[in-house]
């Protein structure tokens, strides 16, 4: 059966067994195919009430999937771009800020390894660094700090 001919349901769970989404996603997502958006919403409703669609589920995959590569602030602004209610950003995003030191570390050991030898290579380091979402107090601390500690 194509995708097309799948009921809202079917096409949710088939979004869903990719890949976790929040409820807003699949709205979005379902919504370009369904004109009927009480369907989607009565749809999505039966899904969550079954357990098949779960906005804590989301956000332990996205911490799960990028915590090892981005910083807080890119995290923060992935789930607040899939919906994801703010009490459950901020409870994320607070888990992560422990252990963002050191992961930020751990990116920039991955891509360079070494401290910058002149000004150049630290505003390069240093863009990466924030591109990636780490804070700017962050990327002071692992370029101030030498590599053996």
């Amino acid at each position: 059966m194509a995708f097309g001919q799948l009921s809202v349901k079917g096409r949710a769970l088939k979004l869903l067994a990719a890949r976790e989404h929040s409820r807003q996603e699949l709205e979005r997502k379902l919504a370009a195919k369904e004109p009927d958006p009480a369907e989607v919403k009565q749809a999505l409703d039966e899904l969550q009430a079954r357990g098949f669609l779960d906005e804590q589920r989301v956000v332990d995959s996205i911490v799960h999937r990028r915590a090892g590569r981005v910083g807080v602030g890119r995290i923060r602004q992935e789930l607040q771009a899939k919906g994801i209610d703010a009490e459950r950003v901020a409870i994320a995003v607070a888990s992560l800020n422990a252990s963002e030191f050191e992961r930020a570390r751990e990116v920039w050991r991955k891509k360079f390894g070494a401290q910058p030898e002149d000004a150049s290579q630290r505003a390069k380091q240093a863009r990466f660094l924030a591109a990636r979402g780490f804070s700017g107090e962050v990327v002071r601390r692992v370029l101030n700090t030498p590599d053996d500690e």
